[in-house]
């Protein structure tokens, strides 16, 4: 059931996005690598000597892998929760969910070599 609203509503929305991150941090052997190489690169955005629309981009362009591999997760324990059994629909719905990961770290790749080559090529 949806609460009305309120501090209540906000406060439950909160502590489920805590505890999203939580079992994505815990259970998900994908999250874990990228955060591994999420966390130190958002501290060098935030250092880099870059305009600030290059760090905010940088910056989220970090934040987009870890929000398309939450969806992932989601994606794929909402498959096994339905049923274990190998389908050919479970397999794409899985194998989407990987290729928009494998794209949103294209998109970083491209975006972080495309600034850092801007700002820092002789």
């Amino acid at each position: 059931m949806k609460s009305k609203g309120g501090l209540s509503r906000l406060f439950n929305a909160l502590r489920y996005t805590w505890d999203g991150l939580r079992a994505a941090a815990k259970h998900e052997e994908a999250f874990k690598q990228e955060l591994i190489v999420v966390i130190p690169l958002s501290i060098v955005a935030w250092i880099l000597p870059v305009p600030v629309v290059e760090r905010a981009l940088l910056f989220s362009v970090l934040q987009i892998i870890l929000i398309i591999e939450l969806i992932n997760s989601a994606i794929e324990a909402n498959t096994d929760h339905i049923s274990l059994e190998r389908h050919p629909l479970a397999k794409r719905a899985k194998d989407m969910g990987s290729a928009a990961v494998f794209l949103a770290i294209l998109i970083a790749l491209a975006t972080w070599g495309t600034v850092i080559w801007h700002y820092f090529h002789p």
